[in-house]
């Protein structure tokens, strides 16, 4: 179910963030059609509040053009990515 992906995303995210060092990077992906690029970067951020450390997001990544995404099928849009630096701010 997408309740029990984004506790998976929330709890490998926060272990991440906890491993990167303050002012390092942290690159998160989702490769999951059903996973909404709005859902997945409130999960990565409340994985950073969990951790008790800060986020700022420096970039947003997707999958290429040579994977479209049809109007009509809104699941191929399945590739979301964030690029963040981590401190402890």
């Amino acid at each position: 179910t997408l309740n029990r992906a984004a506790r998976g995303y929330k709890d490998i995210n926060m272990y991440g963030i906890h491993a990167v060092k303050s002012g390092g990077l942290l690159l998160t992906f989702s490769c999951s059609g059903l996973m909404p690029a709005d859902l997945f970067q409130k999960i990565v951020a409340d994985a950073a509040l969990d951790a008790g450390r800060t986020i700022k997001i420096i970039a947003r990544l997707n999958q290429a053009s040579d994977h479209p995404i049809i109007g009509s099928y809104p699941e191929g849009y399945y590739l979301k990515g964030l690029v963040c630096e981590v401190t402890d701010d």
